[in-house]
């Protein structure tokens, strides 16, 4: 037993020793720091050979681990990861389980003691409790048996008290500078994000950003393909990514990898062990990975792609770092999607920039060149005149012959000018747009050109008519038709495309003319709309054709574009307005007897329905196959009040139906989707009564049979 004078002195150095804890206490904030001291400051003032303090590790549930021992021995046991589970079997595990303090004076007489220092006689576990929760506990070992007195063991859990409080104050200074940190490098990572909008630069900062900033060895971001099936690598941390880019390294959506079932999901997945993860794909470039987080890139409920973050340690994201990462990703999949729209913009841009001043270009030349083929036609009649002059003035032969042959070169030149404007402007300056059935129109140019066997079409139903100048838009079909032929030249197959259907742009519809030819080069699609520049033979073609069709599409307020791949064929497609005829409009009723004498399609039938409808006795010709039709029984031309002959027939030539009616032939109307000049002075000839455009309204038609 102490003596009183002994109570005393170990009565002071206890008082000295709790005023050390509590400077500590109040002035320490690292907890390493803390343990070191307060079990330093415990074995010199208490007298105790050794102490340790136990914390509850999130990454070994179940244990208390050993997180600061009094000398050499501590640091060893500490090296060796020391831990005692909490049950029954240790004395720290008992006080932690209990919540209670357990001493024992005689350590070979307790049954649960477990101490790995064999010098230890006496021990004492006390509980580190903040509020109603332990976090942890305080060992304190003696070589004595019955070393700790009851002052000692008040004064101690006083101190265990504090300590546990100080533990507590320490931890939520930690958070708050982490959070602080995470809050920071979130700022900083937003402002990095925000400020790049070129992805080649965007994503690969990014997984530096995160790398850097959150200690994590690797990241990648991946971004989704059009087709929704892959996430293809952008942008990979270090030499790894590199190499996996350089590979082109993708993985398929769904549950086959975490970065799969994240997009797939639109879900975050986080691996604190990828051993136990059982959707990961294990990367052999990345082998040292023990957890890793896959977070999903959103824009408007649509993921665009995904982030990768992996750590050589197990369990290393808290709750707090995947929260920070998680609205590190949204603000990065803002930026991605501004950085797309702003590259789709400024492509739009240039695009519409060259397309401008290419229309400017053609309508520039196009202008110039109708002026100046004005200009051209009266020295034709002048030619025509001097060389009347020439014939009968007394000219010696030598001049006579000299100016013949400048005649002859100033009305090539002349006829050369006017052939030029007739190309890019055609006989007709402009006709006035009308209603028209645009799939009546395309199957003329195709009769017209021979090149029935290789056209497939394919019509949607019902197609609107369109508002055009059919003439002129039946020069553009020719032009863009001549185009596919040329470049399917020397192929063993053969293959047009027609399409027309509704356009999805409101007031439109839509022609597209595609090709299985050879295809056009990148670089050569912005130069196909220029007068004059052409990709072909320059001797052979003018480059008139394309931008003829360019300039009549505008002119009705159309628009035209291509598509080509090289190898693959080319596809134009046309957007004509759309007329939508209000109301139903009958025919006024007649009597007349009519004959059409036109292949079976669109243009017929509605004739032919329209005017059944109105009484007329209507009869049509089977489809014409070469023969005179009126050899085919029961057809007498004679016998009808008007004869309407379509000018573009697929197995015959108008010209010798209208020769082979003879007198009938002055009842005979010619109908065509294109007039041109000599074309109708032929039909005139052969002895039809007139050549009109086809009517392609029953307005059109009333007035084209009550004539």
């Amino acid at each position: 037993m102490l003596s009183r004078q002994s109570n005393f002195e170990r009565q002071a150095r206890l008082l000295q020793a709790a005023a050390k804890v509590g400077h500590a206490i109040t002035s320490l904030l690292d907890l390493d720091t803390l343990f070191g001291q307060v079990v330093d400051i415990i074995c010199d003032n208490y007298g105790f050979y050794y102490a340790g303090v136990f914390m509850f590790d999130p990454h070994q549930p179940g244990y208390a681990v050993l997180r600061t021992g009094r000398g050499e021995i501590g640091r060893k046991l500490i090296e060796q990861g020391h831990k005692l589970k909490i049950d029954g079997t240790s004395m720290i595990g008992w006080c932690i389980n209990h919540k209670l303090a357990r001493i024992t004076a005689d350590v070979s007489r307790d049954a649960v003691h477990r101490s790995v220092l064999p010098e230890t006689r006496s021990e004492m576990a006390l509980p580190l409790i903040v509020g109603d929760q332990v976090i942890g506990a305080l060992t304190i070992q003696s070589a004595e048996h019955d070393a700790f007195t009851d002052m000692d063991i008040t004064s101690l859990q006083a101190m265990a008290d504090q300590l546990a409080i100080a533990i507590e104050n320490a931890r939520t200074h930690t958070q708050i500078q982490h959070d602080a940190r995470l809050l920071e490098i979130a700022t900083d990572v937003g402002r990095t994000v925000t400020s790049i909008l070129e992805l080649g630069k965007l994503l690969p900062k990014t997984v530096d950003l995160i790398c850097e900033s959150y200690g994590f060895y690797y990241a990648a971001v991946f971004l989704v393909d059009e087709a929704g099936e892959w996430a293809v690598l952008r942008a990979g941390r270090g030499e790894a990514g590199r190499i996996m880019l350089e590979r082109g390294h993708k993985l398929p959506v769904g549950d086959h990898s975490m970065i799969g079932w994240c997009v797939a999901h639109k879900q975050a997945r986080i691996a604190l062990d990828v051993g136990q993860e059982a959707v990961r794909f294990d990367n052999p470039l990345l082998p040292k990975t023990c957890s890793e987080m896959a977070l999903p890139l959103i824009v408007q409920d649509r993921v665009i792609g995904a982030v990768s973050v992996q750590s050589e340690e197990k369990a290393a994201f808290s709750h707090d770092d995947i929260a920070s990462l998680q609205a590190m990703a949204d603000l990065l999949a803002v930026a991605i999607e501004n950085a797309r729209l702003l590259a789709e913009l400024e492509a739009a841009h240039r695009e519409l920039v060259r397309t401008k001043t290419f229309e400017a270009i053609a309508s520039a030349t196009g202008e110039a060149i109708h002026w100046i083929g004005n200009k051209a036609m009266p020295i034709l009649t002048t030619v025509k005149r001097m060389r009347a002059d020439v014939a009968h003035a007394a000219l010696p032969k030598s001049d006579a012959e000299s100016l013949s042959e400048d005649l002859d070169l100033i009305e090539e030149s002349a006829r050369l000018i006017l052939a030029v404007k007739e190309g890019l402007i055609g006989q007709a300056r402009e006709h006035k747009p009308r209603p028209a059935m645009i799939q009546d129109v395309l199957k003329d140019a195709v009769v017209r050109l021979g090149i029935a066997p290789v056209v497939a079409y394919q019509i949607a139903e019902p197609v609107p008519l369109a508002r055009v100048d059919t003439t002129q838009m039946s020069r553009a079909f020719t032009n863009l038709l001549k185009n596919a032929l040329e470049a399917m030249e020397g192929q063993a197959e053969q293959r047009i495309t027609i399409g027309v259907a509704p356009a999805s742009e409101p007031g439109m519809m839509q022609v597209t003319i595609a090709d299985n030819g050879r295809g056009i080069p990148a670089e050569d699609l912005d130069k196909i709309w220029v007068t004059f520049l052409t990709t072909k033979n320059s001797k052979e073609h003018l480059g008139l054709g394309l931008p003829a069709c360019l300039q009549i599409v505008q002119e009705i307020e159309g628009k035209i574009s291509v598509q080509s791949q090289v190898g693959a064929g080319t596809t134009f497609t046309i957007l004509l307005p759309a007329i939508t005829l209000e109301g139903k409009a009958d025919l006024p009723a007649g009597t007349k007897s009519l004959l059409l004498v036109d292949d079976d399609d669109d243009g017929r039938r509605f004739a032919q329905a329209a005017l059944l409808g109105a009484g007329y006795h209507v009869q049509v010709t089977p489809t014409v196959t070469g023969i005179d039709p009126w050899e085919i029984p029961g057809v007498d031309p004679g016998a009808f009040d008007r004869i309407l002959v379509d000018q573009s027939l697929e197995q015959t030539n108008a010209l010798d139906v209208l020769r082979a009616m003879g007198a009938a032939s002055r009842r005979a109307v010619v109908v065509t989707s294109s007039l041109v000049v000599e074309q109708t002075k032929e039909m005139l000839q052969a002895g039809a009564q007139d050549v009109v455009l086809k009517p392609y309204t029953v307005q059109e038609l009333a007035a084209l049979v009550t004539a």
